[in-house]
């Protein structure tokens, strides 16, 4: 008879007994059990001492993701002189959640923002007491590299101590940069200065602000699954470099001698100011590539504090002033008067009629004109005079140019006719805006007449640099196409782009947008301007040694006879290949007669004067003498 075989249940039975049964149930359960009191004892410890943990865990991660800040680009000069810089400074972190996690740290926290910062600790406290969960707050900006690192020796010397009470927490050091100018007011209308967020206001630092910003980094950290602390770093990316046709040496002396002018007329304003005229700018350019060279006008202000006023305001005046007119004030400091600023040129302007009438064909250059020292250019007009009031006698074009006679420029502008005459200011590029990588450059499409709205009058006042206007940084533009053959280059005040390990991304090479005049037409214009220099109204400006073309200008302001002038000088050397172009303004000079050149002519000397032995400029010519 066949065996049965055994069932899986019999055979479970059979190698687990009942006893042992019993004992694996009872293992289970007290497993069981085990995992229901630790889940108990961790809810009990999250209820009553959560806080308390957490904060020692944040206390292991309190520098868990920090931004690390760009460094904004530099602006040099064209030598590569830092003339805008950032420098690295700290700022003073308060973690107030993970002190707390530590309170009897508190107190020696406290004694070392003190001691080592010179911070204030009602503010520290005042977060530690109503704001206990933040993590950032920043308690002061600014703190020295030195302070950095004494702060670094505290620290370690108070996580070698033993008691928890000697012990700080919760603070740390946030690197940052401040924007810094080394030379302080010098080139401060051409490279402007950064607000809050390192955005440019004014100059090359609002125009080239995106240049000149790169990147934020960040640093992140994690405890990986070892219980170590990981960290991950993404790298700022700094900004580019800005470098300025400027010389810094040129610069100094052009506002060397600016300052030395006002500071001999100085005076009181009607804004207020005390200064040696409303404005006195001065721009230096390379005829035959659109650089700038130099560029200052006065007012000028301290870059490192351009809020000060002090500079031009008594102190009454100033605390007379409300919110709105400080801001007026300083943004009339701040503005740049060769680009956004426009005038009535005057006789700088006189070269420009003549190329328009000899380009135009309406001149030949052999034309002569008798002033008698007034004209009426249309019958029941009121008579124009010129400034020599018993007039000049017969004038060709040089003598015009060099005696600076209106009259016989208001013939030519008659003989030119209004037509040609705007088609060669448009040419010339007036009532247009240059391009220059400025901010702020001045329209001044609206301030100069048409071919359909000129009379005979504006015509004749025209011809001799009035009744419209225009801005320093259209007429130099426009004056070395006059001088360079004919070449109009647009004006930069950049030279080249660098990344922030010196490399070159980016040249400014010279733009030449236009031709305006012949050769044969700009060589006329420069022997007409060398007697400017010889016998005409410029020679007190010569310079011994060189020969110096040139064009003067004394515009009377509106309203008409108030007294009130702008008075100009635009030169160059050496006459036959200009190598250099200097452009003086004195709006309003502080003085009984402000019509009297002189004073211009005696600025321009001194700054020539210095300025063409340091640029090396071609010495061509014997001393020019009256």
């Amino acid at each position: 008879m066949a065996r049965k075989r055994k069932t899986r249940y019999q055979y479970i039975r059979q190698r687990f007994p009942k006893k042992m049964q019993k004992k694996l149930v009872m293992l289970f359960m007290a497993v069981v059990l085990a995992f229901v009191v630790l889940i108990g004892r961790i809810t009990y410890i999250n209820a009553s001492n959560g806080e308390k943990y957490t904060r020692m865990v944040l206390e292991q991660q309190q520098y868990d993701s920090r931004m690390i800040p760009f460094k904004r680009g530099d602006i040099t000069d064209r030598n590569g002189t830092k003339i805008a810089t950032s420098e690295r400074v700290y700022n003073v972190i308060l973690d107030a959640k993970v002190l707390l996690a530590k309170e009897e740290r508190v107190d020696k926290t406290m004694e070392v923002l003190e001691t080592c910062f010179e911070i204030d600790t009602t503010e520290a406290k005042d977060i530690l007491e109503n704001d206990k969960d933040s993590r950032y707050k920043i308690l002061a900006k600014g703190i020295s590299y030195q302070k950095s690192k004494e702060f670094e020796a505290i620290e370690e010397a108070c996580k070698k101590a033993k008691k928890e009470k000697d012990k700080i927490a919760g603070i740390w050091l946030e690197e940052d940069y401040v924007r810094t100018y080394p030379y302080n007011m010098l080139a401060s209308d051409m490279i402007g200065f950064t607000s809050s967020g390192n955005v440019g206001t004014g100059g090359l630092e609002q125009s080239y602000n995106d240049v000149l910003n790169g990147t934020d980094g960040r640093e992140y950290g994690y405890l990986n699954s070892d219980a170590s602390f990981e960290r991950t770093v993404k790298d700022a990316v700094d900004g580019n470099t800005v470098v300025s046709t400027i010389d810094l040496n040129l610069q100094s002396i052009v506002e060397k001698h600016i300052r030395e002018f006002n500071e001999e007329h100085k005076g009181d304003t009607e804004s207020g100011m005390t200064l040696g005229s409303k404005n006195t700018a001065v721009m230096i350019a390379n005829p035959n590539t659109g650089e700038i060279l130099a560029q200052a006008s006065y007012p000028n202000y301290d870059l490192n504090n351009p809020r000060d006023l002090t500079l031009y305001y008594s102190q009454e005046k100033i605390d007379g002033m409300s919110k709105e007119e400080k801001v007026a004030a300083m943004q009339g400091i701040w503005r740049d008067f060769c680009v956004s600023d426009t005038y009535e040129p005057g006789s700088v302007m006189k070269p420009f009629t003549i190329a328009a009438g000899l380009e135009s064909g309406k001149l030949t250059g052999n034309e002569t004109y008798v002033c008698g020292g007034s004209l009426r250019p249309v019958a029941g007009a009121q008579n124009i005079g010129c400034h020599k009031l018993e007039g000049h006698g017969t004038q060709n074009l040089e003598q015009a140019i060099a005696n600076s006679c209106n009259v016989a420029l208001m013939y030519m502008g008659m003989e030119i006719g209004a037509e040609d005459f705007c088609k060669y200011q448009r040419i010339f590029g007036f009532g247009q805006y240059t391009g220059i990588d400025l901010p702020g450059e001045a329209a001044t499409a609206g301030l100069l007449y048409t071919a359909e709205n000129m009379g005979t009058v504006d015509l004749a006042v025209n011809a001799f640099g009035q009744s419209f206007n225009l801005t320093m940084v259209q007429n130099i533009a426009a004056f070395s196409s006059l001088i360079n053959g004919g070449n109009y280059y647009e004006p930069h005040i950049v030279k080249q782009i660098q990344d922030s390990k010196g490399n070159v991304i980016e040249n400014n090479d010279p733009v030449l947008v236009k031709r305006t005049v012949s050769e044969k037409t700009s060589g006329m214009l420069k022997e007409y301007m060398r007697a400017t220099m010889t016998y005409g109204t410029g020679k007190r400006a010569a310079v011994e040694g060189y020969d110096i073309g040139a064009k003067t200008g004394t515009a009377e302001k509106v309203p008409r006879g108030t007294g009130k002038h702008l008075l100009s000088f635009c030169g160059f050397a050496p006459v036959d290949k200009p190598e250099v172009l200097v452009y003086v303004v004195i709006d309003e000079p502080n003085v009984d007669n402000q019509a009297n050149s002189e004073h211009v002519l005696e600025l321009s000397r001194r700054i020539m004067e210095e300025a063409f032995p340091y640029l090396n400029i071609t010495k061509s010519a014997p001393a020019q003498t009256e």
